[in-house]
């Protein structure tokens, strides 16, 4: 009995990102057989079965496929802009200064607060269509600008909203513990207490979250303080990451560790002790240059320390409004390159493999039999042109779960 395939995709050359002995898994005049939401067949078009049934065949006219990229550290779900902070930044104010002077994340806490829920989808959507455009196929939410237990779960409801709008994958993230609100002022433990005892079971019991975060710093919150979080997220079935030593060496890195957190992100002043712990743990180190670049970081990841490790890094877009609202993760991978001196198959890797291992998904981020069908179509000459390019979009289409998005060929 010969296959049988809804869709497949010839004519076309593929960038796997599995480690087949080439650079990016290469296939050149590939094809992908597609049954359902899964990738049933791969290979060389020439070592397709020849009596195969094909529902609908489209070709891809010489272009790439890769993994639909997948932004895997994203905050697109807020109201407002801090354009006036980004100039008050270019006159010598620090981040550090503005947040503790009540802008920052206070800012956008009083603009998402005044909100409606429509008027926040209203805003974010254009942020996660311009995601979507590019071959994005899965994108991480979080909240973290409602900072009480009512607006947390508007965001992540508008979060699930946009998802089912858009018809992207969205998975969301509980960041609560992102900032102090003024109502709490001056008693950071109580907030987390309140955090622990009211917000997360109540996002819990709605099934509004996948995961919980927390920002481990010091303008955010003590290890002692993270690690309740923590604890509270297990005791109701939540998986767990974390804004780690992004201003500070906070040992946040080995607090993730620690609690076997699927990633722990930002990381600029991570010691060596974090690093080994994370590499123990198998927690993915995600590397933010969008952030790194606005707020003119001079202290790099650790670099050669995530590498001799061997800790899987993952790159994205960190889409916030305060220090890096960018809306284009192909973007992400020239800056991993320049800023971190990333090579553009470590970049690509970043956005894919390791991406989807830092939302705690193995069903994508390679192109192989059995995994989702989640595809990017790309108007390129080779792979590294992704990460070569500045601006632009090479987007020629898109496959999420088996169905085409869009096919600009």
């Amino acid at each position: 009995m010969s296959d049988h395939f809804d869709l497949l995709l010839v004519d076309a050359h593929l960038a796997t990102m599995q480690r087949n002995g080439t650079p990016y898994g290469v296939v050149r005049d590939g094809a992908i057989g597609i049954r359902g939401n899964a990738i049933a067949w791969i290979g060389a078009r020439a070592d397709l079965a020849r009596d195969c049934s094909v529902a609908q065949t489209i070709s891809c006219g010489g272009h790439w496929l890769t993994p639909g990229l997948v932004d895997c550290h994203t905050h697109l779900v807020y109201a407002g802009n801090r354009a006036h902070e980004f100039e008050r930044r270019q006159h010598g104010a620090s981040y550090a200064d503005i947040a503790r002077e009540g802008g920052g994340i206070a800012s956008t806490m009083r603009a998402t607060r005044a909100a409606s829920e429509l008027d926040l989808a209203a805003e974010s959507a254009p942020r996660l269509a311009s995601l979507a455009a590019e071959g994005v196929t899965t994108v991480e939410i979080k909240s973290g600008y409602g900072l009480d237990t009512a607006n947390e779960a508007k965001q992540l409801r508008v979060a699930r909203e946009l998802a089912a709008e858009l018809e992207i994958d969205v998975r969301t993230t509980l960041l609560a513990a992102h900032a102090l609100p003024p109502e709490f002022g001056g008693r950071s433990d109580d907030y987390i207490d309140y955090v622990c005892r009211d917000t997360i079971p109540a996002v819990a019991g709605e099934g509004l979250a996948d995961a919980v975060d927390a920002f481990c710093d010091s303008i955010g919150f003590s290890g002692a303080q993270t690690r309740r979080v923590f604890a509270a997220a297990r005791e109701h079935g939540l998986a767990v990451k974390l804004h780690a030593d992004q201003l500070s060496d906070v040992d946040g890195a080995r607090i993730a560790a620690e609690a076997s957190a699927l990633s722990a992100d930002h990381l600029e002043y991570t010691n060596d002790a974090g690093v080994e712990a994370m590499a123990r743990a198998g927690t993915v180190a995600v590397l933010l240059p969008g952030a790194f670049y606005a707020l003119r970081e001079t202290k790099l990841p650790p670099m050669a320390a995530l590498r001799r490790h061997g800790v899987p890094i993952a790159i994205s877009t960190d889409c916030n409004p305060g220090t890096s609202p960018a809306t284009s993760l192909v973007l992400m991978l020239n800056m991993a390159c320049t800023l971190f001196s990333m090579t553009p198959e470590e970049a690509l890797t970043g956005v894919t493999v390791h991406a989807a291992r830092a939302l705690g998904l193995r069903d994508r981020g390679v192109l192989a039999a059995g995994m989702r069908a989640d595809i990017a179509c790309w108007a390129i000459a080779e792979p590294a042109e992704l990460a070569y390019r500045i601006g632009g979009n090479a987007s020629a289409g898109a496959v999420r779960a088996g169905r085409v998005a869009y096919w600009n060929i």
